[in-house]
């Protein structure tokens, strides 16, 4: 912690302490000038918001207990440096990008207030800072707050939800009862891994297909996160399931500048050729995301194993080849 940080700290401990402090006692503990000293009431009562009284008759300060209890003041344990407050205010705007219609912002937007009192910048500092960082979201598909919202109040206070679920895959509708045990920010979609009362197993329901979404009374049932990781996070992407096989991708030199900085996956193996190809190995349960993730590299990249995978490629692109075979 820096000197000002130190004596922020012990000025807001000895009149949490003491019923009156005077100056005197103040500049004695701090071992300050008085023009320091004034300089630190006036931050922690105007920047930080601490509600110090000042008795002139007496030359004594306190902290005024009549304001309510939700409006109590409080020193945060854990303080930052100018610079780390600018991370915190790229972190909100990177949140921001993240944030389904506003759920988030509407929540954390006091605290980067309070944030941006700390850092001390002008309004028009602030729009910069917001300018500056941009995030950009491809392909994105919105989830409306009201569920996004649902779906953080059940996981968080450990409650059912209940849901209308599409599955676009089989084009058919069902109504769910879920117990939340993690939620997923994936490509620009939101994800909510729980357990399907319905399937009595463990499943990954994608938010903007949830519709009618409702929290429990009820409690959730708990499964243990790393029964969820090993049941839900095997295979490569978004795909769930345990029954994983290994893929065996060859790049051209050219992909590889790319590739090799790549992570497809945190159990992947890249091995690098002499002629400056690399290959790289990883699991997958699904082949859809995998394939499609292959195609974006169309002759860059090989599928050498397994069989099933590459003749899927091969497939996929010779459907993509027919499209064109009239020009």
């Amino acid at each position: 912690m820096g000197a000002q940080t130190d004596r922020i700290v012990k000025i807001e401990s000895l009149l949490r302490r003491h019923r009156l402090v005077n100056f005197q006692t103040l500049l004695h503990e701090l071992e300050v000038s008085p023009a320091t000293v004034k300089r630190d009431l006036a931050y922690l009562r105007d920047r930080l918001g601490c509600p110090i009284v000042y008795d002139r008759a007496e030359d004594t300060y306190r902290l005024d207990t009549s304001a309510q209890v939700g409006e109590r003041h409080e020193i945060p344990g854990l303080w930052f440096s100018a610079k780390e407050l600018h991370a915190l205010l790229t972190a909100h705007q990177l949140l921001s990008g993240l944030d389904p219609n506003g759920a988030l912002n509407r929540h954390v937007g006091p605290l980067l207030e309070r944030i941006h009192q700390l850092v001390g910048q002008s309004e028009r500092d602030k729009i910069d800072v917001m300018q500056r960082i941009r995030v950009v979201h491809a392909g994105r598909r919105p989830v409306e707050a009201p569920c996004f919202e649902a779906a953080c109040s059940a996981l968080l206070g450990r409650n059912k939800l209940s849901f209308r679920y599409f599955t676009r895959s089989r084009q058919t509708e069902s109504r769910r009862q879920a117990s939340p045990q993690r939620l997923i920010h994936y490509r620009n979609t939101w994800y909510m891994d729980a357990w399907c009362h319905k399937n009595n197993d463990l499943r990954r329901f994608a938010l903007d297909a949830m519709a009618e979404v409702q929290v429990s009374d009820e409690k959730a049932k708990e499964v243990a996160l790393s029964t969820v990781a090993k049941t839900l996070d095997g295979g490569y992407g978004i795909y769930a399931g345990n029954k994983v096989q290994w893929a065996r991708l060859r790049f051209s030199a050219l992909a590889a500048q790319w590739v090799a900085r790549e992570q497809w996956h945190p159990d992947q193996q890249l091995h690098t050729l002499e002629d400056g190809r690399i290959e790289l190995k990883l699991p997958f349960v699904d082949m859809v995301e995998l394939s499609m993730d292959i195609l974006r590299h169309g002759p860059e990249v090989e599928v050498l194993e397994p069989t099933a995978l590459r003749d899927e490629v091969h497939k996929q692109l010779r459907l993509a080849l027919a499209t064109y075979a009239d020009q």
